[in-house]
């Protein structure tokens, strides 16, 4: 087993390039051997600091900062093969690219990124596919159990760029969640802020507060299964860890699957009819893209599993 050392402390001044991305990400990026969980625990603990000043890991970099990264010293992992199976299942969901950008169909289960005791999400195995592009990056994130789209850039120029995009509000994303019950709400949007805070076992928590940060969620029927359940579409404005799950559950039409803010109850009885994980899918994106001369428009359609669900439930 080896040993890395990062020494001494080093400094480095925020160039344009680096400009507009999250400081998580860009260390993320450039200590590849430090554990995901210990990039987090250097920043929050203020060992990471930018202008002299801690900051949040979703801080996003200026040019002309002065980011201060300290020593740190790990122990290396065995080294492990990446599983073949993996590196076809990423693969094979890759369902647009250009020179700048890869739109994944990710799948259920898969982790978008590596850490707490994961080695290889989507990102880890890409950079396996594509080792000529050194700055390949997630754009945004799914929760693991979540499907669909996935934008990943190839250059950094391209993640400031789509980052941008995100942030004016210029990037439409589209789910398809089955929740419970019969849908009697028609076309509502939930404005509601969100605030995330640490249950007694670690485990995150959204809920719907004052003291949370503002979320915007668009929700429309799309089709109803008597009595028992009903498809809907959310579009979101905003992309808050848990939004949709969050917001479902406010409005009380928890997502079939969802084991942390779900109904137990009906959880057990769409179990029964073959759901084994969330229902939510990200089935289509679309934004401005100079590379298709207009729009870019993604749809991800539904994988098989949630294919024989829909079935089951209109039969």
């Amino acid at each position: 087993m080896n040993n890395s050392t990062y020494k001494s402390i080093n400094y480095r001044l925020i160039d344009n390039a680096s400009s507009g991305q999250r400081l998580d990400n860009y260390l993320l990026g450039r200590l590849k051997k430090v554990p995901r969980s210990h990039i987090y625990q250097l920043i929050r603990s203020g060992q990471v600091r930018v202008n002299s000043s801690r900051v949040r890991p979703n801080y996003r970099l200026r040019e002309g900062d002065n980011l201060r990264i300290p020593p740190v010293f790990i122990k290396a992992k065995d080294h492990k093969t990446q599983n073949p199976s993996n590196i076809d299942l990423v693969k094979n969901s890759v369902i647009y690219e250009d020179n700048k950008l890869i739109v994944l169909n990710k799948p259920s289960g898969v982790a978008v990124h590596g850490g707490s005791g994961i080695d290889y999400g989507c990102i880890e195995t890409l950079r396996i596919i594509y080792p000529k592009f050194k700055e390949l990056d997630l754009v945004h994130r799914l929760d693991r159990g979540t499907s669909g789209c996935l934008l990943v850039a190839k250059k950094r120029s391209t993640l400031r760029h789509l980052h941008l995009l995100i942030r004016e509000k210029l990037v439409e994303k589209r789910y398809l969640a089955l929740v419970k019950g019969s849908w009697e709400l028609g076309t509502i949007t939930v404005d509601e802020p969100l605030f995330t805070y640490k249950k007694s076992n670690g485990q995150s928590f959204v809920k719907v507060s004052k003291e949370g940060k503002n979320a915007k969620s668009h929700f429309k029927l799309i089709e109803s299964f008597g009595g028992l359940a009903s498809l809907v579409e959310v579009v979101i404005e905003t992309g808050r860890t848990h939004q949709i799950r969050a917001h479902s559950k406010y409005l009380g039409y928890p997502i079939a699957g969802d084991q942390q803010y779900g109904d137990k109850d009906f959880n057990k009885i769409i179990k029964k009819k073959g759901l084994q994980r969330i229902f939510l899918h990200a089935h289509a994106i679309s934004f401005s893209w100079s590379d298709s001369k207009g729009d870019l428009s993604i749809s991800c359609p539904l994988p098989d599993d949630l294919k024989k669900l829909h079935k089951r439930l209109v039969s």
